[in-house]
């Protein structure tokens, strides 16, 4: 799945993120890498850019960035009784 299928309120983790030029490198400096957990905070009214949190840092990516991030949905836990 990519980071631009989520909504806001989604969580996921990073799987990999595909190779875009000097701005695979860049988001990887700044904490987009194998492995981080992020949550999507909000999307603009036309859907991009998207705004995420990732280690407490907020984050305004581009959709053509969003795409190549390829990443794993978090599932929401069920709720207690």
């Amino acid at each position: 799945m990519k980071m631009s299928d989520l909504k806001p309120g989604d969580k996921g983790t990073v799987l990999k993120v595909e190779h875009m030029g000097e701005t695979t490198g860049r988001l990887m400096d700044l904490g987009l890498h194998k492995g981080a957990s992020f949550k999507v905070v909000r999307k603009a009214p036309l859907g991009d850019p998207m705004e995420i949190k990732l280690r407490g840092t907020l984050l305004a990516l581009r959709m053509k960035e969003a795409e190549s991030v390829v990443v794993e949905k978090e599932i929401p836990a069920a709720k207690e009784k």
